[in-house]
């Protein structure tokens, strides 16, 4: 069958599944987003024996398979279904887009509280203690000091890890969840037509190439002050006093 064809005629269950891949993606990374802020802060200011859980945390995500964690979730909670169902959790656990969901959040999660753990640690000293000389609260110098420059210094690496777990996303697929991938492994089963799995690849390139357009707009913005800041005044006007 020629490509353009298959593409025509299956179209719709491309775009269900583009449309399945980028909601995993943004859910994903939004939840990891809450999250990873607080944890991050933990892994800067507790002592060891408090950081110690968080750490081990990190050290699992990050050290296995994002697929045997998602094995783990989907497969593993069946095992404890009777203790599910009476905690009220199996009508959650029983679906396969949670338990991809739970599994992408996790991992999300513990690569970006490095990632902000690694801006925050990146802030200036002096900045911080500038606000607390002029009288900043700990909530108000996090808030306004500590993280706009931490999110400024790892928006790139933050970037990166979205476009990972958008990619990760293809391993949903396994566990019945139709993304890109799985409906193009729904139509190779019909149509025995490997050009699907190039139109698979042009789709997560697009996705990419809109994700990484958007990601640098918001990076300029983030970083618009420090080019205000270095551009020379091209003349120096002496100031003038007014009075009431």
């Amino acid at each position: 069958m020629n490509p353009l064809e298959i593409l025509v005629q299956y179209w719709p269950r491309l775009l269900d599944g583009t449309l399945m891949t980028i909601k995993l993606t943004l859910l994903g990374a939004l939840i990891a987003a809450l999250v990873s802020p607080a944890l991050a802060l933990i892994r800067v200011h507790a002592s060891p024996v408090a950081q110690a859980p968080l750490r081990l945390y990190v050290s699992f995500m990050r050290g296995t398979p994002i697929l045997a964690q998602l094995f783990l979730i989907f497969y593993g909670s069946g095992q404890f279904r009777p203790f599910l169902q009476e905690w009220g959790l199996w009508t959650f656990f029983r679906d396969p887009f949670n338990c991809a969901l739970l599994a992408f959040a996790l991992n999300s999660t513990a690569y970006q509280t490095e990632i902000l753990r690694g801006g925050i640690l990146g802030v200036p000293r002096g900045e911080i203690e500038a606000a607390k000389a002029i009288g900043m609260s700990r909530i108000s110098a996090l808030r306004r000091v500590v993280f706009p420059h931490a999110y400024r210094i790892a928006w790139p690496a933050l970037g990166n890890e979205v476009i990972l777990l958008m990619k990760a996303s293809a391993l949903a697929s396994v566990v019945t969840v139709f993304d890109v991938m799985g409906r193009t492994r729904q139509i190779f089963s019909k149509t025995f037509d490997f050009s699907v799995y190039l139109w698979a690849a042009l789709i997560y390139l697009c996705i990419t190439a809109v994700f990484v357009l958007l990601w640098r707009q918001a990076e300029r913005r983030l970083s618009r002050h420090i080019g205000a800041r270095h551009q020379a005044p091209a003349t120096v006007q002496p100031l003038k006093e007014t009075r009431a």
